[in-house]
């Protein structure tokens, strides 16, 4: 297993980014902490400059497992599953150049808060998710760009919470290239066993997004981090925990605990 930190490429309001503000400096401050890789969270892909990214990601000897989406629901209130069609539009096309970007970087992309919430009636939601999802999974066949669906905890969606959730959703479109992405700090809150969890979530699991219970770096709360990471070698996973951390006490601090607490546990995996 291998180690990344979230970078924003741009200023965000989301708290769970340990970086935000100078993509830059969180390149090179990940490359000098020892990470392995900085999953870039995006807000637009057309706003990005690709090459200067690239550059400096080969500077800094990194690799980008995945690009968050986040934002665009945060900032720009698409949404995957929203009752206005022109917004839904919108989220889909939005999805597509993420996917695009992605290609450039071998990473694959995250379907979080994207998703939006329940509106009018869970089938109808759900109608609308798959809809959305026939749009968007051939394009990341195409591309070879893996889509991973986040469970979100009930604090911040009404939809899909739980690995089980998103396991159908999985299961019913059936695609190669549909995953999903564990968070630790999420199953906290809606999974009876984190580790029966991982179990159920088997060789669905594309990426981990690793915090500990009150969201600050692991090994600063009470998760058991050593039998989760047992429980991940067992189901053979063997991609990145990507450090999605408050910037607490400070966003350095942040990012230093979270890759000298995890790099002894999957040192080897």
């Amino acid at each position: 297993m291998k180690l990344s930190l979230v970078v924003s490429i741009d200023d965000t309001t989301f708290d769970a980014v340990a970086v935000r503000g100078s993509w830059q400096d969180g390149i090179r401050m990940a490359a000098e902490l020892g990470y392995d890789g900085v999953e870039l969270a995006v807000r637009d892909p057309g706003d990005v400059d690709a090459k200067a990214v690239a550059h400096a990601l080969r500077d800094a000897r990194l690799q980008v497992p995945a690009i968050g989406t986040g934002q665009a629901y945060l900032k720009d209130g698409l949404s995957l599953t929203h009752d206005d069609e022109g917004i839904r539009a919108r989220a889909i096309e939005r999805m597509e150049s993420h996917i695009q970007l992605a290609a450039q970087f071998g990473s694959m992309v995250i379907i979080g808060l994207l998703r939006g919430r329940i509106r009018g009636d869970r089938a109808a939601t759900d109608a609308r998710l798959d809809g959305a999802l026939r749009r968007i999974l051939p394009v990341a066949e195409r591309e070879r760009v893996p889509v991973v669906l986040e469970p979100i905890n009930r604090y911040e969606t009404d939809y899909l919470g739980t690995i089980d959730d998103v396991l159908t959703v999985i299961r019913r479109h059936g695609s190669s290239a549909l995953g999903l992405l564990a968070d630790t700090f999420h199953m906290n809150i809606e999974e009876m066993s984190l580790e029966a969890a991982l179990r159920l979530a088997g060789g669905r699991l594309r990426h981990i997004h690793a915090a500990d219970s009150n969201r600050w770096a692991p090994g600063w709360g009470h998760l058991d981090f050593s039998s989760i990471v047992r429980t991940l070698r067992e189901v053979g996973y063997d991609g990145y925990l990507s450090a999605e951390i408050l910037p607490r006490p400070d966003p350095v601090s942040a990012a230093r605990q979270a890759v000298s607490y995890l790099r002894p546990l999957v040192k080897g995996s």
